[in-house]
């Protein structure tokens, strides 16, 4: 069930593994899963590309250290093309219960157009990124204007000089809110927690380095592995000296921090730690 990365990875290794009975059932009309269903502006990965991609498909040509969504989406469709995994993909299809026949020691999968798919094995590959969570506002349904979710980003409404409002300042926001803040009019974001956010090191590939890449694959092992390498020791290193930095015999970053920032009241592991590219303050 699905057809992100999860869903897609595993199908590939069931090719390579010789296995051809499966299927893949996807609910939107094409796959990618949350790379297919956010296609807000600025909409991009928090994970270096060459990390974030398929260990054993190492792709060469992206073409920013951070890619947007809309290339890691060709991605995955490169991949399905290059594995041949259209003909075991079932797209428009929406699971509706999957129920364990004891008898039969199988499982009874029905989808929403009510079909019914017999499996002996059911692999949840299902992301939570595409469900949207609305707040819970008194009065919300009485907003005359229009209104939507940034996972279902509505591009059909202009939103140059009018008076726009954002409600929350999670990972999707921290992306979207730099890129349309200098068409509104006026911008409005509404907070209820404030999160870690770290600098995000993005910029463009060069050429070289991906005529590099080509020619030498090995490469991009290299320096997929000294990327992983380069952010374990990293965060350890940054939250060690953060904490020195905020103890007691250290109190000023902390207080010039507080005058800029709204600070945090949760532990740095508490939570997911953003990144942006943009003046976070």
């Amino acid at each position: 069930m699905g057809a992100g990365f999860s869903g897609l990875g595993m199908a590939i290794k069931l090719l390579e593994a010789g296995t051809k009975q499966f299927l893949v059932i996807e609910k939107a009309d094409e796959i990618g899963g949350t790379w297919y269903a956010n296609q807000y502006p600025g909409c991009a990965c928090d994970i270096p590309s060459h990390l974030y991609s398929f260990s054993f498909d190492r792709n060469p040509d992206w073409s920013h250290m951070y890619s947007g969504r809309g290339e890691i989406e060709d991605y995955l469709k490169a991949c399905v093309h290059k594995y041949g995994l259209r003909a075991y993909i079932r797209l428009n299809t929406r699971m509706q219960e999957a129920v364990w026949d004891e008898a039969g020691a199988l499982w009874r999968v029905t989808t929403e157009d009510g079909a019914t798919i017999r499996a002996r094995v059911l692999i949840s590959a299902v992301g939570a990124l595409h469900v949207p969570k609305y707040p819970h506002i008194p009065g919300m349904e009485k907003f005359a204007g229009p209104a939507f979710h940034s996972t279902w980003w509505d591009s059909s409404i202009p939103l140059g000089g009018k008076r726009v409002a954002v409600i929350g300042t999670g990972a999707s926001a921290i992306q979207f809110v730099p890129e349309i803040a200098p068409k509104a009019g006026k911008l409005y974001i509404f907070q209820r927690t404030p999160p870690w956010i770290l600098p995000k090191p993005d910029f463009p590939i060069a050429e070289r380095w991906r005529k590099r890449f080509r020619r030498f694959p090995f490469l991009t092992w290299l320096f997929r592995v000294g990327l992983f390498w380069l952010f374990e020791v990293r965060s350890g290193v940054f939250w060690v000296t953060f904490a020195r930095c905020v103890s007691v015999d250290r109190r000023w970053p902390w207080i010039i921090l507080q005058r800029r920032c709204p600070i945090p009241r949760y532990g740095q592991n508490s939570r997911q730690v953003m990144s942006s590219a943009a003046n976070a303050c």
